[in-house]
């Protein structure tokens, strides 16, 4: 559903703010570990995020990436659209280029309204909603 790319940010962002919630600061090789990422992979992602104020991060021998609490609120719809962009919302469900209420592909009724239930779903789901049960083991970002 998502691109590569997308779920690597995700999921660095759920683990920076479980490991950060205590204002300490992740390394680049904790977070690749952390989420079963490659090393160079992530680090190009977390660049773009932190350019975007998605994630904060700082230099030195006590740099790393961390979460302030406006990056706690970010919902994963925000993450989506900004690594994916808007096409899993609005998009054809068979990727037809031309596909809208006055020309519908053959599954556009069905597809909008499942379309909808994940865009409100994701909506839902902020980043520091994931701390507490990562915490408690109950969800998991690696297995």
């Amino acid at each position: 559903m998502f691109s590569k790319t997308c779920e690597y940010a995700i999921r660095a962002l759920i683990y920076i703010a479980q490991k950060s919630k205590d204002g300490s600061r992740i390394g680049i090789k904790d977070i690749a570990s952390g989420i079963d990422s490659p090393e160079y992979f992530i680090a190009k992602i977390l660049q773009e995020l932190s350019r975007k104020d998605f994630v904060q991060s700082a230099k030195g021998p006590n740099g790393g990436f961390y979460m302030d609490e406006t990056n706690l609120t970010l919902s994963v719809a925000d993450i989506v659209r900004e690594m994916d962009g808007d096409k899993l919302f609005s998009g054809c469900g068979l990727g037809l280029k031309e596909c809208s209420e006055e020309c519908p592909c053959p599954i556009h009724n069905d597809f909008k309204g499942i379309r909808q239930e994940i865009q409100d779903m994701l909506e839902r789901f902020k980043i520091n909603m994931f701390v507490e049960d990562l915490d408690l083991k109950m969800t998991f970002l690696k297995r």
